[in-house]
């Protein structure tokens, strides 16, 4: 199956939706290269980007269940050439 890397950029405005967020994400867990979260302490808000290795259809269901959340905004930028598959 073709793959495209993808970074999911996602901030974070309620911190009482962290719980359901962590649960996507280890749901999606076998398709995520990386993890990075910066707590900006002055917006109170927390900004987190995800590398995705994965089908087209899997970067959009995960980047359109984060953003369901409450308080959560996510939007997913797609690399142009489709990954080298296994």
């Amino acid at each position: 199956m073709e793959t495209r890397l993808a970074v999911i950029g996602i901030i974070v405005e309620n911190p009482d939706s962290t719980e359901q967020l962590n649960a996507i994400l280890h749901e999606y867990g076998e398709y995520i290269v990386g993890r990075m979260g910066i707590p900006y302490r002055q917006r109170k808000v927390n900004i987190i980007s995800i590398i995705i290795d994965a089908p087209t259809e899997v970067i959009s269901a995960l980047s359109g269940k984060l953003g369901m959340l409450e308080g959560v905004s996510a939007k997913a930028t797609y690399s142009k050439a489709p990954a080298h598959g296994e």
